[in-house]
């Protein structure tokens, strides 16, 4: 039997592609949350889209929880504020300290009416030019 010749291989590069089906966008906002509307704490949001937002929170929440938000952004000259139901989809440790200590990725379960036009209206002007 003869030996069959390999030919070569021809290697290609991974290409990693956007799998979010909603564009994301970087910001800088404050929010307070509790896994009841007793106790409430505060963080950062620093990434947000139709979905869910990137959060750096103070403590470490379980995957699974769910979470009683208040995110605040600016509206012209005014302070808007969008209340939710968010639940924890993943959490990391981040080690900057200026920020809070946990990466939490959350998304939105029950957001009213009303607040899920204030939350597009504000996530229209972030992808404006």
């Amino acid at each position: 039997m003869e030996k069959e010749e390999k030919k070569p291989r021809t290697h290609y590069g991974i290409v990693n592609f956007e799998k979010r089906r909603r564009p994301r966008f970087n910001v800088d906002l404050p929010v307070e949350y509790a896994p009841s509307s007793l106790f409430v704490k505060h963080g950062r949001a620093v990434n947000i889209s139709e979905g869910g937002l990137l959060l750096y929170l103070p403590e470490r929440i379980e995957i699974g929880q769910h979470l009683v938000l208040k995110l605040f952004f600016p509206s012209g000259t005014a302070l808007e504020t969008v209340e939710t139901m968010v639940q924890v989809v993943w959490t990391d440790i981040h080690l900057a300290e200026d920020w809070g200590d946990y990466r939490t990725g959350v998304y939105f379960v029950d957001i009213s009416s009303e607040d899920l036009d204030k939350l597009m209206s504000f996530l229209r002007s972030l992808s404006s030019p």
